[in-house]
C-alpha cells in the first residue's frame, strides 16, 4: 500500500515533500554525516532556523525540498532538492542530494533519485535536469551516470565550498 503522503514509491524507497516535522530526523542525521559530507557541502548549520529558512525557500515555485524515506517504515535515508526550476521554454531544474552515512552505500540514493527524476518529468513537467558534482566526488558522479545521466562540461571555480572556490563537472538529463 502506498503511504498518501509520498509523492512517488519505489520497491525499497518512497519520496515526499519535506515538512518541518522532519527537523530532529534530519538534524541527526546531518551530526552523524558530518564527517562524511563536509567535504562536498561544505560546514553548514545545523539548527532549527536555518532548517526553517530552508523550508521557506521550497514555498517558492523554483524549488522543490524532497526526503527519500524507507518505503515501510518512513525512515529518512536521502534529501532531494529540485532548485533553480525554470519554466517556459526551458522548463528545467538543477538537483542537490546528499545520503547519509548510516544508510550509505546501499541503493537506496539510486532507486530516490530515480524517483524523483520521474517526478520532476512526469508530475512537475519539466524536461531537463542539470546535476553538478566536483570531480572527486566519484560515489556521486557514479550515482548520476547509473539514472542516464551525461557529462556535458566542466565548470571551474563553480561553487565556494569550505573556504575555496570548487570545480564541477556538469551532467545532465532530459525527458524522452
Amino acid at each position: 500500500m502506498i503511504d498518501s503522503s509520498y509523492v512517488a514509491q519505489g520497491p525499497r524507497v518512497a519520496i515526499r515533500r519535506l515538512s518541518r516535522s522532519d527537523f530532529a530526523e534530519i538534524h541527526a542525521l546531518r551530526e552523524e554525516s558530518a564527517p562524511m559530507l563536509a567535504r562536498w557541502l561544505g560546514v553548514r548549520e545545523n539548527t532549527r532556523e536555518a532548517f526553517d529558512s530552508s523550508l521557506d525557500r521550497f514555498e517558492q515555485p523554483t524549488r522543490e525540498g524532497l526526503v527519500i524515506c524507507l518505503a515501510g517504515t518512513g525512515q529518512i535515508v536521502g534529501g532531494v532538492n529540485i532548485n533553480d526550476i525554470v519554466r517556459g521554454t526551458l522548463q528545467s531544474g538543477v538537483l542537490g542530494y546528499t545520503a547519509y552515512a548510516s544508510t550509505a552505500g546501499r541503493g537506496y540514493m539510486t532507486e530516490g533519485l530515480g524517483l524523483v527524476v520521474r517526478f520532476a518529468f512526469d508530475e512537475l513537467g519539466l524536461h531537463r535536469l542539470e546535476a553538478n558534482i566536483q570531480p572527486g566526488n566519484l560515489r556521486s558522479l557514479k550515482l548520476v551516470e547509473r539514472l542516464g545521466f551525461r557529462r556535458e562540461g566542466y565548470s571551474p571555480a563553480f561553487q565556494h565550498i569550505n573556504g575555496e572556490w570548487r570545480d564541477h563537472e556538469r551532467w545532465a538529463l532530459t525527458a524522452q
